[in-house]
């Protein structure tokens, strides 16, 4: 460059130097915004940022297919089921409109599926066939207090008759004999026989325990008159004889407090290849944040759950059979607040984190432990740090599931708590003697943290909020991955989007992560704007896909793999894969994912086949439907392979 070139060049910066010193000057916090978004934008998108944090990009539907996915499950297809139901919506459940959608990641494509229920707050897992099973869902709305407008509440029906049970139907009147207030029920209600008592030593009859029935009344009347404020006996209405002298009711206080959510018994397989609900027998009890989960002998276990009077179902368990599609109860009581996080383990038993989402007494059934549940023997595990910081909390299997280790992750107090902890806890199960330790700790207290197995054996924990529902803007715009080997936890790049109650996330066959729903009470740092239900959904791309190294191939190699045996696979990459996992495909929602998966599995290579082991053991391989990812030694995953383990 000549010294007159190099003089103009000076001089056009200076002028360009001066122009936005001049500019800043004018409008100072708007450049800095600029320049600050710009260069933020143009640090994520560098190839090398991308390879050593991920990427986040998000997918807004047209207008017309969104909704409020409330629960996600990734289907065998490819495809995700996006379920809204009423959407926490009372408008919609108003006009029974019942939102489901099916998006396929791959082409892109949206499609609307009939919904027969108010699936909002349903329960769901997946069954040995590739269906979905769904479970429980909404019969009613909460009505705050102020909005109740006719006094009511629990009654509780008695039969003293050993012979025979009995019937009301919808609408039978209750008559206080000491206040005279007359309430109605809203439903039918089947009151079992009495049970007869005798003394074990002599055999003498003793006395009739009388058959119980749980129904919701409320006064004919609006208005606080009709209130009731102690314990009364109830004459039932429209029986006669031996009926109306062994039957009445009992109910505590009748009032215009707040009503909580009411559950429905309906239950449903999802077909992914049909693409419709199959309506299955119904459950015992109506259920509203239900969890189900796989037993040993395949059979599924729902537990918990609001019921069709607003109560917490009172430990009273149920199974369904997949082969007579029919439900029967457990023989023990055991009960759990509402959508609480169960694993079945290796040894048949299930492992409770603490993790749940909410309803239920803040001293009942919240600590951590292993549950027999045939022997409903329950076994508690120490060590737990923040222990009544667990609702809102996450549980994850950490990979290989073979380990057998747990992390739980923040979570906050019971209700509409602010409190919110920022630990991870982590628990060997192998151990002869478990217990908890503390895992590294993430930067802020964290509600509803979403957590995502990934092929390479990391672990995506994103999202979540320090306060209740995102409550004071309080949405934490960070993610991380977690590595168990190495028991340590790398910030990668921030999500777009705030997630906090009604989000989820899920592996995708692909390797991405997909994050959905976010349902906030208000808006801004003052609480004053009402919150909008995040509609869009997020995908997270890993770092492991945007390395140098392509991506190894996997093709062909059978549908389906017997416990304990083998499956040949081609892969031209095959002498460089470092690991081979299953993993169970997820079905998420209120940060209980209780599905996902990541099982090691043996290989040997061979030119281009790879031939892989399934393990014998049948609780850590459910049957049912999984993804084969391949990984090289620098942890990029090939794409899927759906392989059916009968």
């Amino acid at each position: 460059m000549n010294d007159r070139a190099g003089r103009r060049r000076a001089r056009r910066l200076a002028i360009g130097t001066a122009v936005v010193l001049a500019l800043a000057g004018m409008n100072g916090p708007w450049l800095y915004r600029f320049s600050t978004e710009k260069y933020h934008q143009y640090k994520i998108n560098k190839p090398e940022y991308k390879a050593a944090n991920g990427k986040w990009e998000i997918i807004e539907f047209p207008e017309e297919y969104r909704q409020n996915t409330i629960h996600a499950a990734l289907l065998r297809t490819g495809k995700v089921l996006l379920v809204a139901g009423s959407g926490n919506n009372q408008d919609n459940f108003d006009a029974k409109k019942f939102d489901t959608r099916i998006w396929d990641p791959v082409k892109g494509t949206i499609k609307k599926v009939p919904t027969p229920s108010d699936l909002f707050c349903t329960g769901h897992t997946q069954l040995a066939n590739g269906n979905l099973l769904i479970a429980g869902g909404t019969k009613r709305y909460e009505k705050l207090k102020g909005d109740v407008t006719k006094a009511g509440g629990l009654m509780i029906v008695h039969n003293e008759n050993p012979d025979k049970p009995i019937t009301l139907p919808a609408g039978t009147k209750f008559t206080g004999k000491e206040n005279g207030k007359t309430f109605v029920s809203k439903d039918p209600v089947l009151v079992p026989r009495a049970k007869k008592v005798f003394d074990k030593a002599t055999g003498k009859f003793l006395r009739n325990d009388p058959g119980l029935g749980r129904i919701y009344v409320e006064a004919q009347k609006r208005g606080k008159k009709f209130e009731t404020g102690t314990q009364d006996n109830y004459r039932v209405h429209g029986l006669k004889g031996a009926d109306a002298k062994n039957t009445y009711g009992i109910a505590q206080k009748l009032a215009l407090d707040k009503k909580d959510f009411q559950g429905i018994r309906d239950a449903f397989e999802f077909d992914p290849v049909a693409e419709k609900y199959i309506k299955v027998d119904p459950m015992k009890e109506a259920r509203w944040y239900p969890t189900l989960t796989t037993l040993s002998d395949g059979k599924i276990l729902s537990v918990s759950g609001l019921d069709d009077i607003g109560q917490l179902v009172p430990g009273k368990n149920e199974v369904f059979d997949p082969k007579t599609k029919k439900w029967t109860y457990t023989d023990k009581v055991r009960q759990f607040p509402t959508y609480p996080a169960l694993f079945l383990m290796q040894n048949g038993k299930i492992f409770y984190s603490g993790s749940n989402a909410g309803y239920g007494p803040d001293n009942v059934g919240r600590d951590p432990g292993v549950w027999d549940v045939d022997t409903n023997k329950f076994t508690k595990i120490p060590g737990l740090s923040d222990p009544k910081l667990m609702e809102t909390s996450g549980t994850v299997l950490l990979p290989p599931a073979q380990d057998e280790k747990y992390m739980v992750i923040g979570g906050g107090g019971v209700g509409e708590s602010q409190q919110s902890s920022e630990k991870t806890r982590i628990v060997d199960l192998k151990k002869p003697n478990p217990s908890f330790v503390d895992g590294p700790s993430l930067d802020k207290g964290t509600r509803y943290p979403n957590a995502s197995v990934l092929p390479d054996d990391s672990v995506l924990i994103s999202g979540g909020s320090e306060d209740y529902r995102g409550r004071g803007d309080s949405n934490i715009f960070e993610a991380r991955l977690y590595d168990a080997e190495k028991n340590e936890l790398k910030r990668v790049a921030d999500p777009l989007v705030g997630r906090n109650y009604h989000s989820g996330s899920i592996l995708l066959p692909d390797g991405r992560v997909m994050v959905f729903g976010s349902d906030s009470l208000y808006a801004d740092k003052a609480n004053t704007k009402p919150g909008k239900f995040e509609q869009r959904i997020e995908i997270y791309t890993p770092p492991y896909l945007y390395g140098d190294a392509d991506r190894p191939s996997l093709s062909g190699g059978p549908k389906t793999i017997e416990r304990g045996g083998t499956g040949t696979f081609t892969s031209a990459d095959a002498s460089k894969v470092e690991k081979v996992r299953l993993i169970r495909p997820s079905a998420a929602t209120h940060v209980t994912d209780i599905d996902q998966r990541s099982i090691a599995l043996d290989f040997e290579a061979s030119g281009d086949k790879l031939t892989v082991t399934v393990p014998e053991n049948r609780n850590l391989v459910q049957a049912g439907w999984y993804m084969l990812f391949v990984t090289d030694a620098q942890g990029t995953p090939s794409k899927a392979q759906w392989v059916k383990v009968p």
